[in-house]
């Protein structure tokens, strides 16, 4: 699965930490985070064998899928894996464990006492590699990433994310969760519902080893150490080729006419946008 699923790994190795390391680089990097099948109104499933199969056909998803394909590939590797119910924080409102995101956790054995790693390929531009499950401050590329004690949970953990971003942390209950049935109803109300913020949303987002890559309807923004560039994108022509040539994303399961009406609708949405800010 690992040559197939993800490009750019080595053959397959034991389970151990620099292979994770190896594995988690490699997902991030060639797998963007996306709401483009939920924009376009072709929601995807997020069973585990369907997610794998969405990835090794050269497509993507959101949380749900990309660290549900990512933990069973972890799994055929020999890693042991657990999920957890976690919680995004957005700008201006309060921590939350809620059940809208799915976070990982991988136990890895050593010599002297057991490894808790947290893992995590669904988060759009953070983390481009694991981070250790204990408290501290990280640097990766540009970003600095905090582990520290969830404040509104009881053995709990909390990652929190660097600024300028959308959202300040991601809080996760310590109890392991053993089947997607607890995700079902957030999925569905993301995917379906009028209310769900990816419903209006084209968001693809991509983390690269110096920075990261974001293209936020026709608006795309590259992280980087010296600071955040942004490019407006007016072209049909143009925005699919960096959404190709920059996040990997060929949309290979849409036809030329879905591929027309999903263009028409974010230039529709963009010019709307830009309306309602006087631009």
């Amino acid at each position: 699965m690992c040559t197939v699923y993800l490009t750019g790994c080595s053959s397959i190795q034991l389970p151990t930490r620099s292979f994770l390391y190896e594995l988690h680089r490699a997902h991030v990097k060639n797998i963007p985070w996306e709401t483009i099948d939920i924009f376009a109104g072709k929601p995807t499933s997020i069973h585990v064998r369907e997610s794998v199969q969405l990835m090794i056909n050269g497509r993507s998803g959101y949380c749900f899928h990309l660290n549900g394909a990512f933990s069973e590939l972890l799994r055929s590797l020999g890693y042991q894996v657990f999920w957890h119910r976690g919680g995004v924080q957005p700008v201006g409102e309060e921590p939350r464990i809620d059940s809208f995101h799915l976070g990982l956790t991988v136990s890895l054995a050593n010599e002297q006492e057991e490894e808790r790693w947290i893992v995590d390929v669904g988060l759009g531009d953070m983390p481009y590699e694991p981070l250790p499950l204990q408290a501290g401050a990280y640097e990766q590329g540009p970003f600095t990433y905090g582990v520290k004690e969830s404040g509104i949970v009881k053995n709990g953990w909390r990652l929190e994310h660097d600024f300028p971003a959308p959202f300040i942390g991601v809080d996760f209950a310590p109890e392991v969760v053993l089947n997607m049935e607890e995700f079902e109803a957030k999925h569905d109300y993301y995917s379906r519902s009028e209310d769900s913020p990816w419903a209006n949303l084209c968001l693809v987002q991509h983390r690269h080893a110096s920075g990261s890559n974001e293209l936020r309807g026709c608006i795309w923004s590259k992280r980087k150490k010296t600071g955040v560039e942004k490019m407006e994108i007016l072209t049909k022509s143009q925005w699919f080729e960096v959404l190709g040539d920059i996040f990997g994303e060929h949309l290979v399961n849409y036809s030329s006419q879905q591929r027309d009406d999903l263009w028409k609708k974010v230039l529709r949405n963009h010019e709307q946008w830009k309306k309602s800010k006087g631009l």
